[in-house]
C-alpha cells in the first residue's frame, strides 16, 4: 500500500525548500520518480534536493543532455526523460550503472520510463494549481 504526504507550495522558494528537507532523509541510491506537467516545478524541487544533499553548484534541467551529475557531500544524478520514449532508452544510457553507484537518482518525466523502476522508488507528484501555487505529493511504500 502506498502512503503519501501532501504539501502546498506558494512559490518556487517553498518548492525548493521542500525538496531540500525531503532529500536530507534519502538513503544512498534512492530513486525519486518525479511526475508533473511542463512548468510544474520538478526542476525547482530537484534544485532543493541538491542543496539537501550538500551540493552547492548550479542545478539546471538536463532536457538536452538527458542526465546531469552533481557531486557534493553526496552525489545526485538528475535525469530528464522528456525526450525518451521508453525504459529501454534509459537502460541504453547506463541506468543500471547509476543505480549501482549509490547516487541519489532524481528522474523527471518518469511516466516515459516507468518500466525501468523496480517498485522501490519514491514517487513525487507535482500538480500546478496556478502560476505560483503547487500541490506536492510524496508517495512511499508502506513497508
Amino acid at each position: 500500500m502506498l502512503m503519501f504526504k501532501e504539501y502546498k507550495s506558494r512559490n518556487t522558494e517553498e518548492t525548493e525548500a521542500l525538496g531540500e528537507s525531503f532529500a536530507r532523509s534519502l538513503s544512498p541510491g534512492a530513486v525519486v520518480a518525479l511526475y508533473g506537467g511542463l512548468g510544474a516545478g520538478k526542476t525547482a524541487f530537484v534544485r532543493g534536493m541538491a542543496r539537501g544533499l550538500g551540493i552547492s553548484c548550479r542545478v539546471s534541467s538536463p532536457t538536452f543532455t538527458i542526465v546531469n551529475e552533481y557531486k557534493g557531500e553526496r552525489e545526485l544524478a538528475h535525469f530528464d526523460m522528456y525526450r525518451l520514449s521508453s525504459a529501454d532508452e534509459l537502460f541504453d544510457i547506463g541506468w543500471e550503472d547509476y543505480l549501482a553507484s549509490g547516487a541519489v537518482c532524481a528522474v523527471e518525466w518518469s511516466e516515459n520510463v516507468e518500466g525501468a523502476f523496480c517498485g522501490n522508488e519514491i514517487k513525487v507528484e507535482i500538480e500546478r494549481l496556478s502560476e505560483n501555487e503547487r500541490i506536492i505529493r510524496i508517495y512511499e511504500a508502506d513497508i
